[in-house]
């Protein structure tokens, strides 16, 4: 299906509120050929005006997008009204910056801020159209989450692959590398083995493999890393 013909030709944008979060085109958006790189799927799990104020997010964003083997992009959940109509007409949740559905990433990280926000993981996933319970997946992206919340993952660590506990900057750029250099395992499946590697990362948590402590991820100098000069503009006012 051609998302974007669907949003632009569909006449969906008019009956929503705040169309612009669904439109993607923003001023300093990143635009690369997405063939032969490692897709890494940037989600926020709440509105787009709340994710938009995230400035984690917008370095990951940063930092995996300096990297020209990998093009990370970003989604967040649409609100009631255009989750309706997307499912209504089976449109699952996709990039803004290249429309692509969510399950045909490598990837899809999900930032965890609040527990607040733990059943829009739920929506998100099903929204993707990827498997909930981690125990399901085959092909399908590792699902990753990140963030503060990770400090205590265990009330949804059956949703997801794997986590990363600690400082997301410090590891998140190896760990895509890895997933990259062995994308052949996660295409034929063999998802065990390439969480068997990352697992070996610091600050790595997979809960299916790990049986001891875990030894978070830690920025040493915060000065090693530049802030965004250029970050994405959106066409709507945000959260603070």
């Amino acid at each position: 299906m051609d998302i974007y013909r669907w949003l632009v030709s569909s006449g969906v944008l008019s009956t929503v509120k705040k169309p612009s979060r669904y439109i993607g085109k923003e001023l300093n958006i990143v635009k690369k050929d997405p063939r032969n790189k490692l897709r890494f799927l940037l989600a926020f799990p709440d509105a787009y005006e709340i994710g938009m104020s995230h400035l984690g997010l917008k370095l990951l964003y940063k930092y995996l997008n300096e990297d020209p083997e990998i093009y990370a992009e970003r989604t967040y959940l649409p609100w009631k009204d255009m989750m309706a109509k997307m499912k209504e007409n089976n449109v699952p949740l996709y990039s803004l910056e290249t429309y692509t559905p969510a399950k045909e990433f490598h990837i899809f990280g999900i930032t965890l801020q609040y527990e607040l926000s733990f059943t829009n993981v739920i929506a998100l996933l099903d929204l993707a159209e990827i498997s909930i319970w981690q125990k399901d997946r085959t092909t399908e992206p590792l699902v990753i989450g990140g963030g503060p919340c990770t400090a205590n993952p265990e009330p949804i660590a059956d949703f997801f692959d794997a986590f990363v506990i600690g400082d997301g900057e410090s590891i998140t750029l190896q760990l895509a590398r890895i997933v990259k250099e062995n994308l052949d395992l996660l295409k034929k499946g063999k998802r065990r083995e390439l969480l068997e590697m990352l697992k070996e990362l610091p600050g790595m948590y997979v809960p299916s493999l790990n049986d001891g402590k875990v030894v978070k991820a830690v920025i040493s100098d915060i000065n090693d890393y530049r802030i965004d000069t250029k970050p994405v503009v959106p066409f709507m006012g945000v959260v603070r």
